[in-house]
């Protein structure tokens, strides 16, 4: 029962990381994207896709990691 409710403990922390990594990760690319885009309107159209795109990888190995960690609960 203890080796369980210890495997629970560290797979939620490791849920909780990657959920505040995602966070932070997507966080800093829109701050940057639109800082890039104040200084450059020109190219609005190909930093909003490279955001976009960004930001759905960031998602993916977000979701992936939490994947990894919900299966180490069993």
């Amino acid at each position: 029962m203890a080796l369980e409710l210890n495997q629970l403990h560290l797979a939620s922390i490791g849920a909780g990381l990657a959920v505040i990594g995602a966070g932070l990760g997507i966080g800093l690319l829109w701050a940057n994207g639109l800082q890039s885009m104040a200084r450059q309107p020109e190219l609005l159209p190909k930093i909003q896709v490279s955001m976009f795109i960004g930001a759905a990888l960031v998602e993916g190995v977000a979701l992936f990691a939490l994947v990894i960690c919900f299966m180490q609960m069993k």
